[in-house]
């Protein structure tokens, strides 16, 4: 694929199609499956809603690598503007180098891959990152429960996907400790929370009314 005619700077989300009983699992305990599944399609299409804001202030291409539904489901629920790539099978790590290796071999310079679980992200940190990636291999946006929210790449980095405790406190210090053992730069972006576990929604529903009525019932 040649990018003459495109931008050198992709972002990729990864999420999961918003099915009852598949989505935000973690959660269904106290949301219940609707409501679980009702915050999985607001957190996400938030992420679409950033997405579309940082293509208005830079030249990026958007592609959607997503889990769960069906081909036509997801293609009407994502935007159209964004391409579409299903996941891999396989642990976060082997789906995160699929998804790097493969845009890498598509010819792209700069790589940032987001989630759907952080509210508090903006198209200004995302912009941040392509820019640090002027200067660092790779840069990551921390995630208070010691994972991130946000990883970007301007070159293949295999080492940041292997022996690392996926779903756990140790994912940001493993993974930082690979890419400075592998020689490779590192830059950060502000540290922010996402939402995986119960406790992660009460500051959430606290502080803002973006993601209302999420609780069954």
């Amino acid at each position: 694929m040649s990018l003459s005619n495109y931008s050198q700077e992709l972002l990729i989300l990864f999420t999961r199609f918003p099915q009852p009983g598949s989505a935000k699992t973690r959660l269904i305990p106290l949301l219940g499956e609707q409501g679980a599944a009702r915050l999985q399609r607001r957190m996400t299409e938030y992420m679409f809603a950033l997405a579309r804001e940082i293509r208005e202030k830079r030249d990026v291409e958007v592609q959607v690598h997503y889990s769960g539904g069906h081909d036509t489901e997801v293609r009407h629920w994502v935007p159209a503007e964004f391409r579409l790539r299903r996941q891999c099978k396989g642990d976060l790590g082997k789906r995160l180098q699929s998804a790097t290796n493969n845009a890498f071999a598509e010819g792209w310079g700069k790589i940032v891959v987001i989630g759907a679980d952080c509210p508090y992200l903006t198209a200004e940190i995302m912009a941040e990152a392509f820019h640090q990636l002027q200067h660092a291999d790779v840069v990551i946006g921390p995630a208070l429960d010691g994972g991130y929210y946000l990883i970007g790449l301007r070159q293949q980095a295999n080492c940041l996907w292997e022996n690392v405790s996926w779903g756990t406190e140790t994912v940001l210090r493993e993974t930082s400790a690979h890419a400075i053992n592998s020689g490779l730069s590192l830059a950060y972006l502000t540290p922010l929370a996402d939402i995986d576990r119960p406790e992660d929604l009460t500051d959430l529903l606290q502080s803002a009314a973006a993601f209302p009525q999420v609780t069954d019932g």
